[in-house]
């Protein structure tokens, strides 16, 4: 997956023809996937993913990581000649399932990502983040609230739902596609 990724953006910036999806069995497993991108410093550089499994996880995957390097509006662009200074992880995700009743204690940090929705309003963290930050339970429930442009408590609101998954998280231990994955 990682090759296919790197492989893709690599395309993608050059303007080339796409990489054909590997004839592996994964290629084609109904999977969500985020695709990040950090700098040398474990900068963020650009994430986004799809949590509906609609497609093989192959194309998700690729998909995915072109949509990181030039569609986060949180970073411009990425140009080709920075492809060789950034570093991939893959999450591919479970399918997502209803915490209920919403009780932090049912949260396992590290183990598990969350999805807060009400209404239109929907927002993600993956399994990793919470760690990153040092976040408690219900520190990781307020965060995922407030990404969903909704109060920090909102998880305990009627009509708003929450959703636990869990991700087999990946990545390239050097920059520019180093064989070893993490």
């Amino acid at each position: 997956m990682l090759a296919l990724a790197r492989a893709t953006l690599e395309a993608e910036l050059a303007g080339g023809p796409m990489p054909a999806p590997p004839a592996a069995d994964w290629a084609e497993w109904k999977r969500g996937a985020f695709v990040t991108l950090s700098d040398r410093q474990g900068t963020l550089r650009g994430c986004i993913g799809r949590v509906t499994p609609d497609q093989g996880v192959a194309r998700i995957v690729g998909a995915m990581a072109i949509a990181a390097a030039r569609e986060d509006p949180r970073f411009p662009p990425v140009e080709a000649d920075e492809l060789a200074l950034l570093a991939i992880e893959i999450s591919v995700l479970s399918e997502p399932a209803p915490l209920d009743p919403v009780d932090p204690a049912r949260i396992v940090i590290g183990r598990d990502g969350l999805v807060v929705r009400r209404g239109g309003a929907q927002g993600l963290l993956l399994p990793q983040v919470a760690p990153e930050f040092k976040w408690s339970p219900a520190e990781f429930l307020a965060a995922t609230c407030r990404k969903a442009g909704l109060g920090a408590g909102a998880w305990r609101e009627p009509g708003t739902r929450v959703l636990v998954f869990q991700a087999d998280v990946f990545g390239e231990t050097t920059l520019g596609g180093g064989a070893h994955a993490s």
